[in-house]
């Protein structure tokens, strides 16, 4: 084989463990320099490679590289930057190449969601247009776990671990208070279309009773008489009520509770503000007191409370990438595939890049009880295992201690610069 560098980027919305995959992908890369050379990282992502932005990760010595294992959020930079067809936009793409060509790039891992698989596959499929061979690696990430084919996707894990950890310490808190003052506590967490992440906060509960009493899914269309007659009658017999609210969720004709009317650079929605919502409705009908949050980046950002199994499955997937680049796979995304049996294990596998690329997993309906309003024990049992196991981060003055990058920027080969 012919020796040739490596493009690492990270896209969309960062997570707890993304960095564990790039460690994966750096850790292997050096373990086959006879057949890559370096591994370049995106700055910024695929913008770092249209600006021919190329962080050196050769520069960074082998004991920064393994504390990405357990450093949040995106060492090297994220962005949300959707690559549009190449009839639509071939100067993009002919930029990627002249980039690839010039650095000597022929292996191509990209970090992320749904879009960002339409990226990669985009990019497999100008590679052979354009006459230039480019092996793509697609190496899943979502908080949302909304990826189809995969069991479960890389930082979902520890979000979940977040919210269901969230729920019981602060239902605890309300139901503390419950008797002289406040009665509503409402969670909001992520979730556009897909209710994954609320349907974590019902592993809080451990018995009849416990919260959260309410989950509210985007799967479900909000009815506000129903909601807010469950609410009473969960007041009346606790004393307190807590809500797990996903952000995505809207009413029968598709409106969301809380849109700001703001669009991302893939179109979607910018949502957030559910929960201050659901409480000025719940006070305006039965005077309750309540108070509410916005789990928003903290929940993807908690790197300190991460699941042992998301860090070790982001990681497996990191390394997985490269391994099936040099083998000679192409144009697949690295997933994870749930073994049957009762107790849980995985392994490692793969999905055609145009199966994945702008395909979104909702929950099945068999996941949520008869009213809609929380979950069932198979989907206790599906995320139970998600969230298992530690791997704290080291601390050092009572705070955990994150990987510093250099960051050095490889030296531009290219006279002309490129506007996005």
């Amino acid at each position: 084989m012919v020796k040739k560098n490596a493009f690492y980027a990270q896209s969309g919305g960062v997570t707890a463990v993304i960095n564990a995959s790039a460690c994966g992908v750096i850790e292997t890369a050096r373990l086959h320099k006879s057949v890559i050379g370096k591994v370049y990282a995106g700055n910024n992502g695929i913008i770092g490679a249209l600006q021919e932005e190329l962080i050196d990760t050769s520069k960074e010595t082998a004991k920064t590289i393994a504390a990405l294992r357990h450093t949040p959020s995106g060492a090297f930079g994220s962005c949300r930057y959707k690559l549009r067809s190449f009839e639509e936009s071939q100067a993009e793409y002919e930029r990627l190449i002249e980039v690839f060509k010039a650095h000597n790039i022929g292996y191509f891992f990209y970090n992320g969601g749904g879009d960002s698989q339409d990226t990669a596959h985009k990019v497999s499929q100008i590679s052979e247009k354009m006459g230039y061979p480019i092996t793509c690696i697609g190496i899943p990430k979502t908080v949302d776990n909304d990826l189809p084919i995969t069991d479960n996707s890389p930082g979902f894990g520890s979000v979940a671990k977040y919210v269901a950890i969230s729920t019981r310490e602060a239902g605890l808190d309300v139901s503390s208070m419950c008797a002289s003052s406040t009665n509503i506590f409402i969670l909001e967490v992520m979730g556009r279309h897909a209710g994954w992440i609320a349907a974590a906060g019902g592993l809080a509960q451990e018995q009849e009773g416990d919260p959260p009493h309410i989950i509210l899914f985007p799967e479900i269309a909000f009815n506000e008489a129903k909601f807010l007659m469950k609410v009473k009658q969960t007041v009346k017999q606790h004393g307190f009520c807590v809500v797990v609210a996903s952000e995505g969720v809207h009413y029968k004709d598709g409106t969301f509770l809380s849109d700001s009317g703001q669009r991302d650079a893939f179109g979607h929605a910018q949502l957030g503000g559910v929960a201050p919502t659901l409480a000025t409705m719940i006070n305006e009908k039965w005077g309750y007191k309540y108070h509410w949050a916005v789990s928003d980046y903290l929940q993807r950002a908690a790197r300190h409370i991460a699941s042992a199994t998301d860090v070790e499955q982001a990681y497996a997937m990191g390394k997985a990438a490269v391994e099936f680049a040099l083998v000679g796979k192409n144009a697949v995304m690295t997933t994870i595939v749930r073994k049957p049996g009762k107790t849980y294990r995985w392994e490692v596998g793969e999905a055609p890049l145009a199966e994945v690329a702008n395909v979104e997993r909702k929950m099945p309906r068999s996941y949520i009880t008869k009213d809609g309003f929380g979950i069932t024990d198979a989907c206790k049992a599906y995320l139970q295992p998600l969230i298992s196991g530690e791997d704290y981060p080291p601390y050092k003055n009572g705070l955990p201690q994150y990987a510093r990058l250099k960051k050095v920027l490889v030296k531009k080969k290219l006279t002309k610069s490129f506007m996005l």
